[in-house]
Formats: structure tokens, C-alpha cells, sequence
């Protein structure tokens, strides 16, 4: 049987970062993970084209400029970032009707706007009462926690318009419908970010900072860091805890160390059987932890032609079936890219249709925004996350009503000598790199200090 100081299961940026900081410490550490290849959320494709290759981003892409722990690690490693194209104007598609606009929020009648600016005020003062790092302990997180964001929003956003873009900005966010968050979970998310404007802004928001050669890298380069320790195509199926050991069972392998860390989303680490079983609130807390439903597609072409327009790529389109567009280009506009969203009930719905069907649905939205051609795409690169066998959904966990108020404490609870990582547990920035790369250090932190 292999043994190791430390077996990190998952890697993803936040195991891999785990497994950087024990290494580091002196002791050994060995990674095991499901797929084929390291990153988790983040994959990123090369695409051959006319004009060269480059990357596209099939999960998890964007920096944000508040994202210290990444940039760091970025810088750190060399990787080459280019700002997310924003100049010209952007288009919204509101009941049928397409207009163009520049700034942040589409222009909308004074009384709607008025509406929206109502909504995120509201927003930003429930938030601003939230520990992201333990919203179970304010006073009033069991009431929070018993809404829905869509109660919350109808209660606070009158326009029907304003209402369609606040569905947009959670669909964006979390992949889910306003109607499948806890609002506690959705105010201490949005907090954890630096607010919900700073999550749905390109420049200087979350979406501000693109790479090269892809996301995918930042995993890759930690892992070639560990060499061997680093074993893929190795899911493991079950955990037993015996004394002061712990083995780990892939299946065709065993593996044995002093301490585990369960670095996945807590969707999938529900999966993994544990002995002795988990808690109650945990085993219950893991039960109900569901995943966002988001299918990026990226749609090719010789050259980025809507720049030439006057456009920045960028659309929000709430009545769907595509929410959402950015311009994702390569850096050097060697080719164009446009980066369509199917995001929460639609991505649901429509990836029981054929793939063809989704282009063709796709294609003809983007060719009623940006002509006709838009229609002829030379590439296209499709990735559903809900189908993925190892995530199950993108871009994040999503918990419902009633269930982070009363287990919430166990999402990062060491469990004997188990402790866990992933992004989902962050105390700030949860759902995204920065999130997973605080995680990772924290669960190493946590070992650490046991060693």
C-alpha cells in the first residue's frame, strides 16, 4: 500500500495548492484525481485557426482585480493576462425589444431604473450585515436563510424590467434561477465577492482579466511543481479512518496516510463513502448542496467584426434561451470569439436536446444581435458542465433555503483526520479561483498545525 504524509483528493487549483503548501513544509503529500487531467473547473481548449492557435476557456477564466491570492500566484508563475475587451456598446434584449447602451446598467425608463437601483441597494445592505466566513452567526441568518433571492427580489424590485435583469445577474453568477437560493447563502456569496456589482462588472469587476494560453494553466503549473505526486485517472470510491491512518481506495488502488483532505465540491465529496460515516449534519448539509447548471459555447470566426461596429460583444438577453455573450477573443484579435451562456432552467432544459440543435438556437441569437455574420461561425467549442461526470454543474455549489443557518458550521468542520478544501468553502470569494486558492491554503494550514 502507497503511503504518504498527506493524500489530497481533488486537483483542482484548491488540492493542488494544498498539496504545494504540505510539500513545502517537508512533509509528503500525494494527489488523486478522477479525471484525465488536473484544473477541476477550469479547462481550457486550443483552438486552430486560420490565423494560429490559441486557448479558449471551457470553465472558470476571469480575474478580478481585488483577487490578491491569484494574482500572486499568477505573477508568481509568469503567466501572460490581457484585460476582457469592453470598448463600444452593448446590447440588451428586454421582451422582444433590442436596444444598445453603454455603462454598466442598460438604459432604462427613469422609473425602471429607479427600480434597479432600489434592488442593489437593498442588496448591499442586507449583504454588508453578512460574515462570509460564518453567516450562520448573525442574528437574524435563520429568518435570511428561510427566503429565496426571488422572494427577496419581488419584495424589493417592483419593475418587471429591473426584475428580468436581477434573474440575468444570478443566472450569471451562480448558473440557478433566483427561485433555488437561500438568500442567506446569496448575501454572504455576494459579500464574499466585494458586492454584486463588483461580481457582474467586466472592467475592474470580476470579469476584468482573461489569460493567454487559459485558466487551465495556473493548475498545470502547480501540478508539474508536484511531479509525481500528482496521480490522475484515479477517483477515489471510499475513505476509512483507523486510528491514527487513513486509507484511501480508488477502486484498483489503495493509498494510506496520516491525514486526508477532501478538496471538491461538497456535491461531489457527498459521493465518496466515508468510514465511520460522516455526521448527520454534514451527510445532510452534503445531501442538499446542489450545483449551478451553465454550458459555455464559443463560437469562432475570422475576426472579431462587431469591434468594427462599434460593439463590445457584451449582451444580456434575461428572456434566453442565451442570458448572456462576451467578446472572447484571443489577445491579439487574431480571430473572433464570442462566448455565449446558457445558464440555470435553460441549460437544463436544453441539454437534453442534440448539440445541433443548441448551435443552431445559439447561431440564431447571435445573428439577431450582430448580423448576418454571426451566422457562419467557422468553430464551434461546446462545454455542458452539468454533464461533466466529476462536477456535475458550474460554476459553483448553490445551496437552497434552510440548510446553511443550521449546518453551515460543518462546511469546514474536520471530520477525525479529515479536513476540506475546494472552493465552495472559502471564507471569501467562494465559487471562484481566489476562493479555491484561500481554501487551499486554509485545509493545509489546518494539517499543519496536526503534524
Amino acid at each position: 500500500m502507497n503511503e504518504t504524509d498527506v493524500i489530497v483528493i481533488g486537483g483542482g487549483i484548491s488540492g493542488l495548492i494544498a498539496a504545494r503548501d504540505i510539500a513545502a513544509a517537508g512533509h509528503s503529500v500525494r494527489v488523486l484525481e478522477a479525471r484525465e487531467r488536473v484544473g477541476g473547473r477550469t479547462h481550457s481548449q486550443p483552438v486552430d485557426a486560420e490565423t494560429g492557435r490559441f486557448w479558449v476557456d471551457l470553465g472558470g477564466q476571469w480575474l478580478g482585480p481585488s483577487q490578491a491570492r491569484m494574482a500572486s500566484l499568477v505573477s508568481g508563475f509568469g503567466l501572460e493576462t490581457f484585460p476582457t475587451y469592453t470598448d463600444g456598446r452593448k446590447i440588451l434584449e428586454l421582451r422582444g425589444k433590442v436596444s444598445r447602451y453603454s455603462g454598466t446598467i442598460p438604459r432604462l425608463s427613469p422609473l425602471k431604473l429607479a427600480s434597479v437601483q432600489l434592488g442593489l441597494n437593498a442588496v448591499r445592505r442586507a449583504a454588508n450585515k453578512t460574515d462570509p466566513a460564518a453567516p450562520w452567526d448573525i442574528a437574524d441568518a435563520l429568518a435570511l436563510d428561510g427566503r429565496t433571492v426571488e422572494t427577496f427580489k419581488r419584495a424589493k424590485v417592483r419593475s418587471g424590467a429591473a426584475r428580468s435583469l436581477v434573474d440575468a445577474a444570478v443566472r450569471g453568477v451562480f448558473g440557478a434561477e433566483p427561485s433555488e437560493i437561500s438568500l442567506l447563502y446569496f448575501l454572504s456569496y455576494v459579500q464574499g465577492g466585494g458586492g454584486l456589482m463588483n461580481l457582474i462588472e467586466t472592467e475592474d469587476g470580476a470579469q476584468a482579466t482573461r489569460f493567454v494560453k487559459g485558466a487551465q494553466l495556473v493548475a498545470e503549473r502547480l501540478a508539474h511543481d508536484l511531479g509525481d505526486a500528482v496521480l490522475t485517472q484515479a477517483p477515489v470510491r471510499e475513505v476509512v479512518q483507523r486510528g491514527d491512518q487513513v486509507d484511501v481506495h480508488t477502486g484498483s488502488r489503495a493509498f494510506r496516510s496520516r491525514y486526508v483532505i477532501v478538496a471538491m465540491a461538497p456535491a461531489m465529496a457527498g459521493r465518496i463513502a466515508f468510514s465511520p460515516t460522516l455526521p448527520p449534519d454534514r451527510d445532510e448539509l452534503y445531501r442538499r448542496f446542489g450545483m449551478g447548471a451553465t454550458t459555455k459555447m464559443h463560437l469562432v470566426y475570422p475576426e472579431p467584426f462587431w469591434r468594427g461596429d462599434g460593439l463590445s460583444g457584451e449582451v444580456v438577453a434575461p428572456d434566453g434561451p442565451v442570458d448572456l455573450v462576451w467578446d472572447n477573443s484571443p489577445h491579439d484579435a487574431s480571430s473572433g470569439v464570442l462566448l455565449a451562456f446558457i445558464v440555470g432552467d435553460k441549460a437544463r432544459r436544453l441539454a437534453h436536446s442534440p448539440a445541433e440543435e443548441r448551435r443552431r438556437i445559439v447561431v440564431e441569437r447571435l445573428t439577431r444581435w450582430f448580423g448576418p455574420r454571426a451566422a457562419q461561425p467557422a468553430h464551434v467549442l461546446e462545454k455542458d458542465w452539468t454533464s461533466d461526470p466529476w462536477s456535475r454543474g458550474c460554476p459553483t455549489g448553490l445551496l437552497p433555503p434552510g440548510v446553511l443557518a443550521t449546518f453551515g458550521r460543518e462546511l469546514r468542520a474536520p471530520f477525525g483526520r479529515i479536513h476540506w478544501a475546494g472552493t465552495e468553502t472559502a471564507r471569501g470569494w467562494a465559487g471562484y479561483m481566489e476562493g479555491a486558492v484561500e481554501a487551499g491554503e486554509r485545509a493545509a494550514v489546518e494539517v499543519l498545525d496536526r503534524s
